[in-house]
């Protein structure tokens, strides 16, 4: 240990965090109006930053050997000891090679995904609010220091170890505990705790905000916080894979299974039909290796994460890899309306009085500052600069000076209340929705007919999209109680306050795009129903129905099953947490899949809950944030259109690739089957070695490069993605072997017996080193070689598109793909003249006629396809109600046209 370092370890033994706070803030060096920003920048070098060591459980060679060991890797394995045991040891060792080199490959495209991933943390700074230089301001949280005052505010995650120097929180302390149940914090409280973590006056980092507000001086940082003290709390998370990294091994496994069995059983057939043991071994190895589609795995992995990396870039971030193919099946998004269909830019547009006690209600009853940089709730920054607008300016340090109890905005009584010095005594102000706050008014001067005109005049500023704050007040005597019941009563009416938040420019065309999808949008807003019904129907949203909570909270589970099962879209006013869990069970149990926003404490429930928990990333809490699957950067709804639309795209992306490596199986199974039902009489088309060097060669970047591959036309104007629907069916199972394997074998073959045949082979003749036609046997097992290379660029082309035609997307678009083609069409072309690769391989020099043989495959196998897909394409009608409908014969009708909640056609 350095003495600079043994220094600072005596230095932080020496404060003691639970003496009274004026003694703490001189140990730290340090007073209530922070420390300098020169003074923070030396600590920082002096005592590191805020942040606990890196520790991963991940072990590279853990991680490497996983891939020697999956079903694909078993499945070569397999092969290579069938080698040995039939006496082909040098096959044996190209297989083990392979295996190795495959290993090789995986595991460095999974570790790019796994950096891919951890990359995305800059997309969500975590940030702070301290004071420094009397001023507050927002820091990120690894530059916490010692001797920083903390503001901490309800929804706020603690970034350090602190002593509450005023206010009262309630803090989550499971991280520490796994305590459930949140506690009280109080600067005031007096510590009689045995044990530093039972401290009331203390709070630590790692812990959560639940309610309240106050500040706290820090004391200790990054290792030297309790967190860091209990090192086996972090770093203990295990990454599980992905559904769909799920259901491709279970395939994996079934085509390990299948080929194992096609190669049990045509082994004693080649037996029988006069193979000797080794030939039917070598037929077997054969049968084995063509069927390990050795790429898939690994490309599905690098295919997510480069789509979370996209996402990412338009404003999503998601924090597992598993929402980005959950995302393309979403069927309703319940949205918020605040910051997500409006702009979240506040401003008081009107007031019923302009009496200075409601500006001065409004100044005293908020936690938000105007100071250089604003910070805090963007209602309150809009309300404490309207106060401001009226001559009523009070100072940050004036209010937190004069406050003497603060009960934070709960959704439960939906207002806020804050009890403050007055001039003839304590006071009580209060702000809030005004059917909570009204009906708490008895006393003069708010007379009946008053209340009653206050009440029509927030149905028609609710009519006109604003939002109204009812403003009162009441003189208090004594201590402030802890039950905020006892303040929040017997109110005299000030007023009532008109904001305006206009929706989003972007908004109503991400609408539109999502109910083109066939995707229902639900309001759920804390506002007056008015209001959020005015709203949504300027920016698209149906609005058929307006309940508030009340009206839901007395339904049955039952009721509000049906009432979700119902066409149309709803908007849920004045709706608790509570609310917006039952809301979010509720269709999960009607079989949607639900993306729910969210951005306070208490929607964290509701986050988890829904399949997609979509969390503000810029105006949310730390909680809404930790529980949710998708952050956004933007707050905006628009960006979770965008975040649909590329996880569909990432998601038909993964089945292109899976279609094309899947294709090429049947092309390379045939010429074994050949080999074995003609009990040998017609030579192997293509060696193991050869096989190998398609899939492992020039297989692999072609398929990297569809999983890049921009979205397909219409992939916004079809319906959501079943949730039982895989990414395999058996439609693609059907257009990769009936149509581009069938094809693609039909060439090959016809190719490899026109060489043969050419030279005037007969089934049986000699073909072995030494014979008259090795020579044409070498050439002809090129061209069946070269004859799949070239269908695989057909199909790589094919496969780019599902429905639509090539023409339609572009044939340059990818310029991966056509990279990747290049690179397929040089190796393939070294295998077959480089003299050493000749050797290795068994492949000769072909003369011109031979390789412009093959030339035409490409075009013959797109061509196929593409007349295939417009067939299908031709086949669509359209109904008398203008619903397109595609026939299929194998899937059944697929909707692709407009939905039941647009007018637009697709």
């Amino acid at each position: 240990m350095s003495r600079e370092h043994a220094a600072v370890e005596s230095e932080q033994r020496r404060v003691d965090p639970r003496e009274p706070a004026t003694a703490l803030m001189r140990d730290l060096r340090t007073a209530p109006e922070g420390l300098s920003g020169r003074e923070a920048a030396r600590r920082l070098q002096l005592y590191g930053r805020n942040e606990l060591p890196q520790r991963s459980e991940h072990h590279w060679w853990i991680a490497l050997g996983r891939q020697f060991v999956h079903p694909l890797a078993l499945l070569l394995w397999l092969a290579a000891g069938l080698a040995f045991v039939s006496g082909a040891a040098p096959l044996g060792v190209a297989v083990i090679v392979v295996v190795i080199l495959n290993a090789v490959l995986a595991f460095w495209q999974e570790s790019q995904a796994e950096h891919a991933v951890a990359a995305l943390g800059r997309f969500l700074p975590q940030r702070v609010t301290v004071v420094r230089d009397g001023r507050r301001m927002p820091i990120a949280v690894p530059e916490v220091v010692r001797g920083d005052v903390l503001v901490i505010e309800e929804g706020e995650r603690i970034p350090a170890d602190a002593r509450l120097l005023d206010g009262t929180v309630q803090v989550d302390m499971s991280a520490l505990t796994g305590e459930s149940n949140p506690v009280t914090r109080g600067a005031a409280t007096t510590d009689s705790a045995d044990r530093a973590v039972d401290s009331p006056v203390l709070v630590f980092s790692g812990t959560l905000c639940t309610a309240g507000a106050g500040r706290a001086v820090v004391h200790g940082t990054g290792v030297h916080t309790e967190l860091g003290r209990i090192a086996a709390l972090s770093q203990r998370v295990r990454q599980e894979p992905s559904p769909l990294e799920r259901q491709i091994r279970r395939v994996a496994w079934l085509i390990a299974a299948v080929a194992v069995a096609v190669g049990a059983a045509f082994l004693p057939l080649g037996l029988v039909a006069g193979l000797s043991l080794s030939a039917a071994f070598l037929f077997a190895i054969g049968l084995l290796v063509a069927n390990v589609p050795e790429g898939l795995l690994p490309t599905i992995t690098l295919a997510l994460a480069a789509g979370v990396r996209s996402m990412a870039r338009r404003g999503a971030v998601v924090r597992r890899l598993s929402a980005v193919e959950t995302l393309g099946s979403t069927t309703v998004i319940c949205t918020d309306k605040t910051g997500t269909l409006t702009a979240d830019d506040m401003r008081v547009v009107t007031a019923t009085s302009t009496d200075p006690a409601v500006a001065r209600a409004l100044a005293l009853c908020s936690s938000a500052d105007l100071g250089e940089q604003a910070s805090g709730d963007p209602m309150e920054i809009a309300l404490l600069r309207y106060a401001d607008s009226l001559g009523v300016t009070v100072t940050t340090a004036q209010r937190d000076e004069g406050r003497r109890a603060l009960y934070p905005f709960d959704p439960q009584v939906r207002m806020m209340s804050t009890m403050d010095d007055g001039d003839h005594g304590l006071a009580v102000h209060v702000k809030g929705a005004p059917e909570a706050v009204l009906p708490l008014c008895v006393t003069a001067p708010a007379d009946t007919a008053a209340l009653e005109r206050a009440r029509g005049q927030v149905e028609a500023l609710a009519d006109r999209g604003l939002r109204v704050l009812a403003v009162a007040r009441r003189d208090w005597v004594g201590a402030a109680p802890d039950d905020r019941r006892a303040v929040e009563t017997d109110l005299t009416f000030l007023g009532l306050v008109a904001l305006l938040d206009p929706p989003r420019a972007e908004v109503a065309d991400a609408v539109a795009a999502v109910h083109r999808a066939g995707i229902r949008v639900h309001v759920i807003s804390g506002d007056n129903g008015r209001t959020t019904a005015e709203i949504a129907r300027q920016v698209g949203i149906g609005a058929d129905r307006v309940l508030d909570g009340a009206a839901i909270e007395a339904l049955s589970d039952e009721g509000l099953d049906e009432l979700l099962a119902q066409p149309g879209e709803i908007v849920f006013a004045r709706a608790t947490p509570e609310v917006k869990l039952r809301i979010a069970d509720a269709l999960r149990v009607n079989g949607e899949v639900v993306a729910m926003t969210g951005d306070g404490v208490n929607d964290a429930p509701a986050l988890r809950r829904a399949d997609i928990g979509v969390a503000m990333g810029r105006g949310g809490t730390d909680v809404a944030r930790e529980a949710a699957t998708l952050v956004l950067t933007d707050d905006n709804f628009a960006t979770i259109a965008a975040g649909i639309e590329e996880g569909r795209r990432v998601f038909d992306n993964v089945r292109k690739f899976v279609l094309y490596i899947f294709a090429h199986a049947v092309p390379e199974v045939v010429p074994f089957l050949l080999f074995a039902l003609s009990g040998g009489a017609i030579p192997l088309p293509l060696t193991v070695l050869q096989i190998l060097a398609i899939d492992l060669g020039t297989e692999t970047l072609p398929a990297l490069a569809l999983g890049r591959e921009t979205a397909e036309p219409g992939v916004m104007d079809k319906p959501p993605r079943p949730r039982s629907e895989g990414v395999i069916t058996r439609r693609m199972l059907l257009r990769a072997w009936g149509i581009l394997g069938v094809v693609s074998a039909v060439l090959v073959t016809g190719a490899y017996f026109v060489v043969l045949l050419s030279a005037g082979w007969r089934p049986g003749a000699d073909v072995d080193a030494g014979s008259a036609l090795h020579h044409t046997y070498l050439q002809a097992t090129t061209v069946t070689f070269l004859g799949i290379v070239s269908c695989q660029l057909g199909t790589a082309f094919a496969a780019r598109t599902e429905y639509a035609s090539l023409r339609s997307i572009g044939f340059w678009s990818n310029r991966l793909l056509l990279g990747g083609c290049l690179f397929e069409i040089v190796f393939a072309s070294a295998l077959v003249y480089a003299p050493p690769l000749q050797t290795v391989f068994g492949t000769a020099a072909l003369p011109a006629w031979m390789v412009a043989s093959v030339l035409p495959f490409p075009v013959i196998v797109w061509g196929v396809d593409e007349w295939s897909r417009a067939r299908r394409r031709r086949r669509r009608v359209r109904t008398s109600a203008g619903t397109e409908v595609l026939a299929d014969e194998v899937s059944g009708p697929v909707i692709v046209g407009r939905s039941a909640l647009t007018d637009s056609p697709s």
